[in-house]
């Protein structure tokens, strides 16, 4: 039985830290204050907002501090990741979750913070795999941001894409997981790897080469991930890098397109999730229902 966290309401209390990269704290001025004033909420701020140890936002112990902390703290109701970055899963084996297993409150973010969804997933606890403080007032965010903000205060949501020729139609229900494609692949053998068997898989990804994805897809194939998927949705892919030299010879979804041929499986692609602009708040965990059609696709959350 999956866990839904309790949807937060106005004067709720939230907790905002970096369990992964350093942050510039004064880029998170304008998003604090949103989550205070327009959300109404009040916000605790970690102490690994304003803390680093080379590229990290605080060594090890600093960053398990602070979100153990907050984890155990059954006054928030949920926590917030400032920014990703790289660094969840150096802590993840660390961190104990009696606590928030007993009273699971939202976790809030998305990129290296996959590692994080992908662990609680293991719990059947819902997360939400969406945008962080740092970017919430930003122009270019603003979908991404109300659609966090609904989803966080228990507005139910529909999302729907148009047609892309790489669809395969169908329609399927089952618990949606996923995240960076990077840390997916990453997260393989270790306790925070994914079963994939029956489920609605999203994958993304950022700053990657195209043999690299192609090599990422193989790993997925090989280790079985996506033979028994009820679904596949593929996001955005940005600032994708090709050989200097030789090119690789195939786009992103040619490469993920080829890797997924063989299944029949309802298969999305150029859905609005990503490190772009369109990054929909999505929560992972939740059962949900996916259509693709000649006419585009939707995803009921």
């Amino acid at each position: 039985m999956t866990k839904t966290p309790d949807f937060i309401k106005p004067h709720d209390r939230v907790g905002v830290l970096a369990m992964a990269s350093q942050v510039n704290y004064e880029s998170l001025t304008d998003g604090l204050n949103l989550m205070r004033n327009d959300w109404q909420l009040e916000v605790v701020e970690g102490q690994t907002l304003k803390t680093n140890y080379h590229q990290f936002a605080g060594t090890d112990q600093q960053r398990i501090a602070d979100l153990q902390t907050m984890l155990d703290d059954e006054s928030l109701s949920a926590i917030f990741s400032a920014r990703g970055g790289y660094g969840s899963s150096r802590i993840i084996d660390r961190l104990d979750f009696r606590k928030f297993r007993k009273k699971p409150k939202w976790i809030v973010g998305f990129s290296d913070i996959t590692a994080l969804h992908c662990h609680l997933h293991r719990f059947n606890v819902e997360s939400i795999h969406g945008i962080m403080p740092k970017n919430f007032l930003l122009p270019q965010f603003t979908e991404a941001t109300e659609s966090l903000r609904k989803l966080l205060f228990g507005q139910s949501q529909q999302y729907s894409t148009a047609p892309h020729p790489f669809n395969r139609l169908g329609m399927a229900t089952g618990q949606l997981i996923g995240g960076n494609l990077c840390i997916i692949a990453h997260l393989i053998g270790s306790r925070s790897d994914l079963k994939t068997d029956g489920k609605i898989l999203f994958i993304e990804d950022i700053g990657e080469y195209h043999y690299n994805i192609d090599r990422m897809m193989v790993q997925l194939k090989r280790a079985k991930k996506l033979d028994k998927l009820a679904g596949l949705i593929i996001g955005n892919f940005t600032d994708i890098k090709d050989n200097n030299e030789v090119p690789f010879g195939k786009t992103v979804y040619e490469i993920i397109a080829e890797h997924t041929a063989e299944y029949d499986y309802p298969v999305c692609f150029d859905f609005p999730v990503g490190h772009g602009s369109q990054n929909v708040a999505l929560p992972v965990s939740r059962n949900v229902v996916f259509a693709v059609s000649k006419s585009g696709t939707c995803l009921q959350i």
